[in-house]
């Protein structure tokens, strides 16, 4: 049975999507079956990968709401191990259409048990807000990995995300589990950048993940070609970020042993 991972922060821009989609492509490179679920109207996870929203005419939005079978509308990727099922716009109307409905905070659960037991992995790219559908998202989730740019009001909102998270803990998923903060956009070159990193792993110490994602121009790049990081450019800084923090989740998870000299970049570039 695969393992659901949202990832979620209500803030724009801290790298949520770039995680969701390069995190996947990760999983998959190293053999493990994964699936994303792209869980925001903006649909960028799904033109990340190579897959236009404008063609997509069956996506998330019709499996919540309307109850079609997620298996039919599962999109293969150009990374192996890697399948989609899209977004497209019509998922801003979905929380609105979800108001009524019983138990409508376990609608994704719904869908994801479907087809949970197809994948080892389900990474779940949620929109930057906390409505409905990162609730949903939240309550479908085994664990949620928080991404924290390392920037100036880096821990702005952080607060409010983890209050809803323990809100779903206490009343929707007793047994989501929060995997890590992921500090992302790392310039090593800024000291502002390292002030933050410090600032971070004192308030959540244990909580925050050793790999910290850098500032990379492939990593920017990769999307605009609809590929992962790993297809785009192997040997990137960014590649070697998330091929490492897929191998920390899978340590933290008993799925494989690491040594420690192994999470290290020893050489860091802008290219």
């Amino acid at each position: 049975m695969g393992k659901v991972i949202a990832i979620a922060n209500q803030k724009g821009g801290v790298g949520k999507t770039t995680t969701a989609i390069n995190l996947a492509g990760s999983f998959a490179i190293l053999e493990y079956k994964t699936l994303i679920i792209d869980a925001d109207p903006q649909a960028n996870a799904t033109s990340g990968v190579g897959i236009d929203p404008k063609n997509v005419k069956t996506s998330i939005y019709e499996c919540i709401v309307d109850e079609v079978e997620p298996a039919n509308i599962i999109h293969n990727t150009d990374t192996p191990n890697l399948d989609l099922i899209p977004a497209h716009i019509d998922l801003v109307g979905a929380e609105i259409e979800m108001i009524n409905l019983p138990n409508r905070e376990k609608m994704m659960r719904k869908v994801i048990a479907k087809v949970k037991d197809n994948y080892d992995f389900i990474v779940v790219d949620c929109s930057p807000s906390l409505g409905l559908i990162t609730v949903n998202a939240l309550t479908a989730a085994d664990s949620v990995i928080i991404p924290v740019q390392c920037e100036y009001f880096a821990l702005e909102g952080l607060g409010k995300l983890l209050n809803t998270i323990k809100i779903v803990q206490s009343r929707l998923n007793p047994d989501l589990d929060i995997e890590g903060i992921l500090l992302t956009m790392f310039d090593q070159r800024l000291r502002l950048a390292k002030q933050v990193v410090e600032e971070v792993k004192t308030h959540f110490q244990q909580m925050v993940f050793d790999t910290i994602i850098h500032r990379n121009t492939k990593l920017g790049e990769a999307p605009s070609f609809g590929e992962t990081i790993i297809i785009h450019d192997a040997s990137s800084t960014g590649a070697i970020n998330y091929l490492n923090l897929a191998r920390e989740i899978l340590q933290k998870n008993s799925m494989t042993n690491i040594q420690e000299s192994d999470k290290q970049i020893h050489t860091v570039n802008e290219n």
